[in-house]
């Protein structure tokens, strides 16, 4: 075995190791952090209920049982070498609810085993007491809140080591709510259908989002604080009839391209089977990202991936509950779409009529403008463009103010004659200054959209010597042209460094200057204007061009490394997300779109030449060549389309 395929043995020897399921809290975990995390985790769960053990960086019990509570996990403690009475214990199918009684001292080094010699659960009856001491407690019945370094360290010692004092911070019994033994329409208790408790549990969920005041976070948000979105608690079984069941058992084969949990090795169109539930799951994603909510969003965005690449239009629940990222909460939210008659989920439908969250997504809409400083707009009491401009102006920066300037313009679509007249164009004053130089347009247009929210072009040249320091001229020449109204950003940082690809310089801390998960190659993010032509306009209008203004993003790159800037830039952000983990994870390498580096000994890897070192033809010959080099089959942008 070489040394670097022993290298990629180890650093994915984690994923065959037996973890426990695990929740991963994102508190004070970097954007980057939390992506690293979840990509090694091989147990990862985005259902807190499922867990039996929540991980991060926590390192007192008052923290961790404020997670707890932030993701509406009631819990009771166990305590240290006590005999717990259980609320409730689970034993196959069975419940059994003790009664109140005292707590019974036990040693913990002779734990009873908890089995069908205790409970039968076939006869067990409500009432009948059942003390358990804590080794006896089925792990899917407790949850462990861990510190971080127990998963690291378990990863550096190649097993899962025991989770001792050394690790612990709180562990508890999970507790469920009362159930109700009456409706208002006199149903007992067992009569409830499964799909009256989903309704209930969507409804109690939504209520607490639409109405903060009536949570007991209520007096944290009145004061402006961030809030996010709660994993509701669904039932484990989803309801099924007699022909749900023979629908599952001809249900099609999950494709062999699903069984990974990368999306870069699936192929994903832009026009999907079940393009209407993933429009439905975007609405909700979206409003996860306004309230901040990151495990929330890389959850739905792995579902939506997922989904996407499946091949087949979904019948049932039990379908989706077998891809991978889609779990309990995504088949419910399919269960409902399906039953709705319309396919409308109520929570897109009351995300998008929630007024908070409407002035979130008009000031997130602002180019320039994040989903953080969407929230301090709201926090300053600003509700539309008009309080910007009245009273922000001066503290907004000049990207901002011309976010705002021309906010209705921007969120004009690009049809595609447009998107390859202003490509042409660049291409043209490009080859009037230098020629010889290659143009790709990518982007969204690369991936078969009709329309485009920008422009995203990546220029190179053959000739090393003639993309350093251009891109500055090609904005001065298109600036003369007037195409060009107003530059928003111009960065240089490859030229700088002599074009050089930049080493990887491991996990220490990014400055912000780098940004998280953005490349370094050359680039002008502009306002764009078709110029009016002669005769055009006449009179007044002479003094106006009534074209509208677009955004467009020139990037220039080295000849070595422009296959993995069309790489980058062409394809989808899951697609681009999965891409750096599989780098990551199955061969040792950091991927981004100035070119590919080890993670051993940080140097640059030349993917792009062929064996002699000549270099790529063209472009689009070397992006083929970075699929190949590694190890993924060649995917088109049309199948990059995961949102």
């Amino acid at each position: 075995m070489t040394s670097d395929a022993g290298a990629r043995k180890r650093s994915a020897s984690h994923l065959a190791l037996a973890f426990p399921t695990i929740f991963l809290l994102s508190a004070h975990l970097s954007s980057d952090e939390l992506q690293d995390l979840e990509g090694q985790i091989p147990t990862l769960t985005y259902d807190i209920n499922e867990a039996e053990v929540v991980l991060g960086k926590v390192f007192r019990k008052e923290r961790a049982l404020f997670e707890l509570r932030k993701h509406h996990l009631a819990t009771e403690e166990v305590l240290e070498g006590e005999a717990v009475e259980r609320r409730e214990v689970v034993v196959g199918s069975a419940s059994v609810t003790p009664t109140a009684g005292a707590r019974k001292r036990t040693k913990m080094s002779t734990p009873t085993v908890l089995g069908s010699s205790d409970i039968d659960s076939d006869t067990a009856s409500e009432g009948d007491v059942q003390r358990h001491p804590v080794g006896s407690i089925p792990a899917a019945a407790m949850v462990k809140v861990v510190k971080l370094c127990w998963f690291t360290d378990s990863v550096a010692a190649g097993e899962v080591l025991p989770i001792t004092e050394k690790y612990l911070i709180y562990r508890g019994y999970k507790k469920t709510p009362e159930p109700m033994h009456k409706t208002s329409k006199g149903v007992k208790l067992g009569e409830r259908t499964a799909a009256d408790v989903i309704k209930r549990a969507l409804a109690d969920a939504d209520t607490a989002l639409k109405h903060p005041s009536r949570s007991p976070r209520s007096s944290q948000k009145r004061r402006g604080e961030t809030y996010v979105s709660h994993p509701l608690r669904p039932p484990r079984l989803l309801k099924q009839t007699t022909s749900e069941r023979e629908l599952e058992r001809q249900m099609p084969p999950v494709p062999k391209w699903l069984h990974s949990t990368y999306s870069c090795q699936r192929p994903t169109l832009v026009h999907p089977p079940n393009e209407g539930f993933i429009e439905e799951l975007a609405k909700i994603k979206t409003a996860r990202v306004l309230m901040g909510d990151k495990v929330g969003v890389r959850a739905y965005s792995s579902a939506i991936a997922t989904i996407a690449a499946y091949p087949y239009t979904i019948q049932t629940a039990q379908e989706i509950a077998r891809l991978p990222g889609c779990g309990t909460k995504i088949a419910m939210l399919f269960q409902e779409f399906k039953d709705s008659g319309n396919g409308q989920i109520r929570e897109a439908r009351e995300d998008e009529t929630d007024p908070k969250l409407a002035v979130l997504k008009l000031f997130y809409d602002i180019w320039g403008v994040a989903e953080t400083t969407a929230r301090d707009f709201y926090n300053r009491g600003w509700r539309d463009l008009d309080d910007i401009v009245e009273f922000g102006w001066d503290s907004l920066t000049r990207v901002q103010q011309i976010g705002v300037k021309f906010y209705d313009e921007f969120k004009l679509k690009i049809p595609r004659a447009e998107v390859e007249a202003i490509g042409e164009t660049v291409r043209a004053h490009a080859n009037a200054i230098v020629p010889g130089f290659q143009m790709v347009i990518v982007g969204g247009y690369r991936r078969g959209k009709l329309e485009s929210g920008d422009v995203d072009i990546v220029l190179s040249h053959p000739d090393e010597n003639a993309t350093r320091d251009f891109v500055g001229a090609l904005v001065v020449a298109l600036e003369r042209t007037g195409c060009i109204t107003h530059t928003l950003s111009l960065s240089t940082a490859n030229s700088e460094r002599g074009q050089a690809p930049v080493s990887w310089k491991g996990n220490g801390p990014k400055t912000a200057k780098a940004g998280a998960g953005f490349d370094t190659l050359d680039k002008a993010m502009v306002v764009w204007q078709d110029p009016v032509e002669s005769g055009e306009n006449d009179g007044e209008a002479k003094r106006k061009n009534p074209k509208p203004h677009r955004r467009v993003d020139i990037i220039i790159s080295p000849w070595k490394t422009a296959g993995c800037a069309v790489l980058g830039w062409s394809s989808g952000t899951t697609f681009q997300r999965d891409l750096r983990r599989y780098c990551k994870y199955e061969r040792l390498l950091k991927f981004d779109s100035s070119g590919i580096r080890s993670r051993r000994d940080g140097r640059w890897v030349d993917l792009e030449s062929a064996v002699d070192g000549t270099p790529a033809p063209d472009m689009l010959t070397a992006e083929k060549r970075v699929f190949e080099g590694l190890g993924l089959e060649w995917r088109p942008p049309e199948e990059r389309c995961t949102g």
